[in-house]
């Protein structure tokens, strides 16, 4: 009898967990996507669009990442963006655009990653678009032109110096196929790239904005994070 209990307490506890997350009906009807704060909000505000059609095809370079110049440094954006997130920072000349070497605490795994420039060790850190760039392109930019498209591709707000293995496991997935494995920065993730997509007025798909409804739950109040 005792062993009877036990199994059906945790058969319970099993169900209670996992049902939500298999059926929608239900998780709203437990509140797993429920959320407040300002990510939520303006969540809420995105457009919603599950058949879109872009009219061409989706072509990388049509971004021109690493193309242009904004703030007129004569740096790249993805030296930029290493200057930016790495700490211990060197410059392969003095006061030069080119980073060396740094230490990034990688948002998407939590470990902290010895980056050196060089032929075979550069790729350990890459340069992610939060909101990727063929998403972007499915959820609005087809029909931007090129000035655009370029302000988008090469913008430090949708950009992270981040663990080369997971910018690859990511690829152009969307929050509702790919999340960092790093549970502390998923809310954050999560809010930028709504951010993102409020800025550019981008749409998400009805199961991507109730994978970032199910994330922001878990972070009451989540902010926006701040554009620079």
């Amino acid at each position: 009898m005792l062993i009877l209990l036990v199994v059906a307490v945790v058969l319970g506890i099993t169900i209670g967990l996992i049902l939500p997350r298999v059926n929608g009906g239900v998780g709203r009807l437990t509140g797993r996507y429920t959320a407040t704060g300002d990510a939520a909000q303006t969540l809420h505000g995105l457009t919603v669009d599950d058949h879109s059609r872009p009219g061409r095809q989706y072509r990388r370079e049509s971004f021109g990442f690493k193309e242009t110049d904004e703030d007129g440094n004569g740096c790249n954006v993805r030296e930029d963006v290493l200057t930016r997130d790495l700490t211990d920072l060197r410059t392969t000349t003095p006061g030069g655009c080119k980073v060396a070497s740094g230490r990034l605490q990688d948002p998407y795994t939590g470990r902290t990653i010895e980056f050196v420039r060089g032929p075979k060790t550069s790729s350990a850190v890459q340069i992610d678009h939060v909101v990727a760039l063929e998403n972007a392109w499915r959820s609005g930019a087809s029909k931007w032109d090129t000035a655009r498209r370029y302000r988008f591709g090469n913008d430090p707000y949708n950009l992270l110096a981040v663990d080369g293995p997971a910018n690859q496991a990511k690829g152009s997935a969307s929050a509702d196929y790919w999340l960092p494995e790093n549970k502390d920065y998923q809310c954050s993730y999560v809010a930028r790239q709504i951010a993102v997509k409020d800025k550019y007025s981008l749409s998400v798909t009805s199961s991507e904005k109730q994978a970032m409804l199910a994330v922001l739950h878990t972070c009451p109040g989540q902010p926006l994070p701040q554009d620079r």
